[in-house]
């Protein structure tokens, strides 16, 4: 789940994993019945939330201050009143592995981005996409050095990413075939360590790079005025979509759709509080990435849209208009139906 560069020092439990995920430390219950009563007076509760607290496995990217409103969910307290127990681990394999331990069992639900969910929730993994948290998350710059000024400046260069089948490169190339570029024919693609995309810009080898943050942040922090941004996944018609969504098991969403209903709340409750407190959040999120600086945290959390995390319909119709830029530039079959597809892959656990 590449929206984001990965931190480097993030601390977890030394409890044996599951392969593919580190377990992060549990949180106990916190909030007793005054918080419990409040948040059911502001119709934030389901009924679940009244019977004992059900334990969830959720898998997430601990590197990703993106996905800042899990930590909170954890630390403010959302998950448990929302009558939820959650045990975080942190993610290390691709999507489709991600994508296989929720319909396994091996975790009960994830958060990723919806770039990389779409092609192998189109194999058939019994997950659904039950939720979402915010936008924003990829950007694509140019060297100033090579003339890469706009995106009409980026025929014939090559565009450094971290991984080929990155976020990253799957949105800019719609985005690109969007503004008459060819992302196979006019542009070149190169993959390089997060760390080393800098250093490829400097020699030459690439003149742009699309990335996340804070690994580009940090990168323009460095070098000033070496760079401008061309377009990030926030740009036009995408500055009101999603980008985080969030999927649970098949068997949990069938049988237990209070669960689910209680995890998508206290998404949304967390987001709306990273959006309303971004230095409280920094400061949250700091504790576990101490390599950034909450300042830069803070500045980083202002450039995402935590405040936009539809469900319902609004997902659905959002799943169906990635659907459709996806299948346009053949990641998805073009016998795939996106209206369909969409109202597959979704579950409305708050319907």
């Amino acid at each position: 789940m590449h929206c984001f560069n990965d931190l480097q020092g993030v601390p977890v439990n030394p409890v044996e994993p599951k392969p593919g995920l580190v377990t992060l430390p549990r949180r106990r219950l916190i909030g007793g019945g005054t918080a419990m009563a409040a948040a059911a007076s502001l119709g934030l509760l389901s009924r679940h939330a009244w019977s004992a607290p059900r334990k969830l496995t959720f898998a997430w990217n601990a590197n990703a201050f993106c996905l800042s409103p899990v930590l909170v969910a954890l630390e403010r307290g959302y998950f448990e009143r929302n009558g939820l127990q959650v045990e975080l681990v942190n993610y290390t394999g691709s999507t489709d592995q991600l994508l296989e331990s929720l319909a396994t069992g091996k975790a009960d639900a994830a958060v990723g981005m919806i770039h990389r969910w779409l092609k192998p929730l189109e194999a058939g993994f019994d997950v659904k996409i039950v939720g979402s948290s915010h936008g924003g998350c990829v950007r694509l710059i140019g060297a100033k050095t090579a003339g890469v000024t706009d995106l009409k400046k980026l025929k014939g260069k090559t565009i450094g990413v971290s991984d080929l089948a990155s976020p990253g490169k799957n949105f800019f190339a719609i985005l690109l075939a969007k503004n008459g570029i060819d992302a196979e024919r006019d542009v070149n693609w190169r993959q390089y360590p997060a760390d080393l995309l800098g250093v490829a810009v400097d020699k030459g080898e690439i003149q742009a790079i699309a990335d996340g943050d804070p690994n580009l942040y940090l990168l323009e922090k460095r070098s000033p005025g070496i760079y401008t941004e061309l377009a990030t996944n926030l740009s036009g018609e995408y500055a009101d979509k999603t980008c985080c969504i969030i999927g649970a098991r098949g068997e949990l969403v069938r049988k237990e759709k209070p669960v689910v209903a209680g995890l998508v709340r206290a998404i949304v409750q967390a987001s709306d509080f990273v959006a309303d407190n971004p230095n409280e959040t920094a400061e949250i999120f700091h504790k576990h990435a101490p390599n950034v600086a909450a300042e830069d945290l803070r500045k980083l959390l202002g450039t995402l849209t935590h405040r936009h995390h539809p469900v319902a319909q609004d997902l659905q119709k959002e799943i169906e208009f990635y659907a459709n830029d996806f299948r346009s530039v053949g990641v998805l079959k073009q016998s795939t139906d996106p209206a369909r597809f969409a109202q597959h892959v979704y579950y409305n656990a708050l319907g």
